[in-house]
């Protein structure tokens, strides 16, 4: 005789459906013990019955078992939250550069615009405002043109008078080294005078000479009449 399929949906007889819990769940554990020794692996099982009771089975401990599932199932968890953070990251990366590529495509579109290159698909209000820009932009360029300009007359300014103070000293001390000049030869040129520094001592005069005998006649010609005359 031929079994039946048996569909899966809930047994609706209590004493059928209790029988074909226990006959499941010894199935199950005998299942679960011969795949401990066969395959070398440790196998936990727990069930709770329909009542509530609890059947278990490992095949070492089972509070051993429960403990290394509990820190694979923690180290998973937190491999899986790595993992998806280093993708959040990798994929915020890739957004801020797809932006920024985006952006210097909108910037170079626009200087193209601005440059007159690339009119032909604008339209009459596109023109006008690229044409309001252009003033905006000119200016702006003017106005800090002029502020340069500006800055640079105050730069020069500031110069002008370092160099005007920096010649009043000058022409200053020009003066006190001529005026101390012209006090020499004044003391030179005076026979007799003496030094008030050296009551004892006439000052030589370079410029005076006794034996020197000095031309006062006039004389309108050339040098070599002049030297035939003498």
């Amino acid at each position: 005789m031929v079994r039946g399929k048996t569909q899966m949906r809930r047994i609706e007889n209590a004493t059928s459906r209790q029988v074909t819990f226990s006959k499941r769940r010894n199935g199950l554990f005998k299942k679960a013990f011969e795949l401990s020794v066969l395959c070398d692996a440790e196998v936990a099982l727990i069930i709770f019955s329909p009542r509530g009771k609890l059947y278990e089975f490992s095949s070492s401990s089972m509070q051993e078992t429960i403990e290394r599932y509990q820190r694979h199932t923690k180290d998973a968890h937190t491999n899986s939250y790595k993992t998806y953070e280093h993708n959040m990251q990798h994929l915020k990366h890739e957004a801020a550069n797809m932006a920024k590529k985006i952006e210097l495509l909108e910037i170079s579109k626009r200087l193209k615009k601005l440059l007159g290159e690339g009119l032909g698909s604008c339209s009459l209000e596109e023109l006008q405002q690229i044409e309001q820009q252009l003033e905006r932009s000119v200016s702006s360029i003017r106005a800090r043109k002029n502020q340069v300009f500006k800055e640079q007359i105050e730069q020069l300014k500031e110069k002008e008078k370092a160099l005007v103070a920096e010649n009043a000293i000058l022409c200053e001390k020009v003066n006190i080294s001529f005026k101390e000049k012209k006090i020499i030869c004044f003391q030179c040129r005076v026979p007799g005078y003496q030094s008030p520094n050296r009551e004892n001592e006439t000052l030589p005069c370079p410029e005076r000479n006794q034996n020197s005998d000095v031309e006062t006649e006039l004389f309108i010609g050339l040098p070599e009449g002049r030297a035939k005359r003498f």
